[in-house]
């Protein structure tokens, strides 16, 4: 009994620190193998999907939600399930180093062997964090994942009802033959409106990036291909006579087919004054709290660590995000005020790879029906966790709760 003890408070301290770690032991449980709803099953059907075809998952982090799209028989997507993030932790942005706390953000890949049906949290999947991107910046973290028991130290945390939907999805497409599934995760949906609300946060050139894939896969309704070279994502590229291309090297001479660039480019017109409108309309108020980079990424870690083993700390964790109504707050959080509980750690440049602001608009369904599906074949990506705000006040309790994990 004494050692089952010693080994349950090493694990819980190994949580707090690095994020969410499931227990993979022998066996399969009966909740992993539990059908999908009749319901559910009767509106894949109805979409003109098979059980057992493939699926990709989009999580956005300021709506709290977690969607579930599926292959239908003519090889492009569609929505089959919304599932509210019972909790997260952190910010919006991305997952700098291991104890910053931070729910990652980017392209993620999920193989039958990232799926832990004997989670000690009800059910999981590891998202891969750090993939290549989050390698070629020299971000650390580990055991991020998806999981049920709603709660969160860097994780996307589901109750277990809806953890045992999302991974009958993944285990039936399995069981179809699909390899690995797309995991998209984004801070919002990334709307002109959303892009024009955010244009000055810090990590606004990192989001820019993230919606070139976003904004291909509502051109295509199909995952990208997802590549890294020149330490940045890029989307449904072919790089002729290229055996295999570096994550931190340059990018190879690379094209993309004229079908999905005519497209693209209809749609960013289409976006682009839609973004031009908005930017005149958008507002410093109602937005979420983001992580301020590398620094507070530090700090917070720092915070972590201290808190592991078992040092006074302050209740939450540290931020640098001003303490001002100009300053990204929530509608449903209050903004954080700029505290510092430890020193702050040599100040660090945050590698942000620089993109063009990307079309987003409604898109017509003859541009959709235009574009060939291109080939799937989807990499191992992953986000940083974030820092938890401070407390908001009570009619913003909601988003609260899903942040915190509280």
């Amino acid at each position: 009994m004494k050692l089952r003890t010693a080994i349950f408070a090493s694990l819980i301290a190994t949580v707090a620190l690095a994020g969410c770690q499931g227990s993979v032991f022998d066996g399969v449980g009966a909740k992993a193998e539990r059908e999908l709803p009749s319901k559910v099953q009767a509106k894949i059907k109805a979409k003109g999907m098979n059980k057992t075809s493939p699926v990709m998952a989009r999580i956005f982090k300021e709506e709290g939600v977690l969607e579930v799209w599926k292959q239908k028989t003519n090889g492009r997507y569609d929505m089959v399930a919304s599932y509210e993030i019972c909790k997260w932790s952190g910010k919006l942005g991305p997952k700098f180093v291991e104890g910053d706390r931070q729910a990652p953000e980017g392209f993620y890949s999920v193989s039958a062997a990232q799926m832990n049906p004997n989670s000690q949290f009800y059910l999981s999947f590891n998202l891969g964090f750090p993939n290549a991107y989050d390698r070629a910046h020299g971000r650390t973290g580990q055991h991020l994942m998806v999981h049920g028991a709603c709660s969160s130290a860097g994780c996307y945390s589901m109750t277990d009802e809806s953890m045992s939907e999302i991974y009958a999805f993944g285990r039936d497409a399995f069981k179809g033959g699909q390899r690995d599934f797309q995991v998209q995760a984004f801070p919002f949906r990334m709307t002109a409106a959303n892009m024009a609300r955010y244009k000055s946060d810090p990590n606004y050139e990192f989001w820019a990036m993230l919606k070139e894939g976003y904004d291909q896969f509502e051109i295509t309704k199909v995952p990208p291909k997802v590549d890294v070279c020149g330490k940045r994502y890029v989307f449904n590229q072919n790089f002729p006579g290229q055996q295999g291309i570096s994550a931190s090297a340059a990018c190879p001479p690379m094209s993309q087919p004229d079908s999905i660039q005519s497209a693209y480019s209809s749609y960013q017109k289409t976006y682009d004054a839609a973004f031009s409108t908005a930017i005149n309309k958008s507002s410093k108020k109602n937005l979420a709290p983001s992580i301020m980079g590398i620094q507070e990424a530090k700090l917070v870690s720092d915070w972590s660590a201290r808190r592991a083993r078992g040092e006074k700390v302050s209740r939450t964790p540290p931020s640098l995000s001003p303490a001002s109504s100009e300053t990204p707050g929530s509608p449903d959080t209050a903004a954080p005020t700029a505290i510092a509980q430890t020193p702050a750690p040599a100040a660090a440049t945050t590698v942000a790879t620089s993109a063009a602001v990307t079309a987003q608009p409604e898109l017509d369904q003859n541009v959709t029906a235009s574009v060939p599906v291109p080939a799937s074949n989807p990499v191992a990506a992953e986000t940083t966790p974030q820092a938890v705000p401070v407390v908001p006040s009570p009619e913003k309790k909601s988003l609260w709760n899903r942040m915190t994990g509280q």
